[in-house]
């Protein structure tokens, strides 16, 4: 993929880049805008990583209000996306994608850093350290 036009609110300038923290694919910012369109009170889409699931940390989509403090908020592809600075590092170079298949529907991540994935795709594992304390089976009913 070619690199995603963002803008880095910490950098006041928009740049091409071939990595960011986070991209989203173009079916991936159409899918987010229609969600949030549906919302009331939000304007960012947050991405995180949290510990559990049964690969040692699962990932986070959601919405939210805005940034908060400390946060990386940049916009990709008419997308406001914060991260937090815990999951920056974990996220680097991450790409978010929609589907919709006859196999498969709902938001993918594709994340570089992840040196295994669950059955299921929803938790991963890195390789700076072990799976966290808390984590548990990922509840999407894989055997993993």
């Amino acid at each position: 993929m070619a690199g995603a036009r963002c803008y880095d609110a910490t950098q006041m300038e928009i740049q091409e880049r071939t990595e960011s923290i986070v991209s989203l694919t173009p079916a991936a910012a159409t899918k987010i805008r229609d969600l949030m369109a549906g919302e009331q009170d939000v304007s960012v889409l947050r991405v995180a990583i949290e510990g559990g699931g049964c690969s040692g940390f699962q990932y986070g989509l959601g919405f939210d209000r805005g940034a908060q403090e400390g946060d990386h908020a940049f916009e990709c592809e008419g997308v406001t996306v914060v991260v937090d600075p815990f999951s920056a590092p974990y996220l680097m170079g991450a790409r978010v994608d929609y589907l919709e298949t006859i196999q498969e529907s709902g938001f993918k991540i594709e994340n570089p850093n992840a040196l295994s994935s669950c059955g299921c795709g929803h938790s991963f594992q890195v390789a700076d350290g072990e799976a966290p304390e808390d984590a548990a089976g990922c509840g999407s009913g894989c055997a993993h």
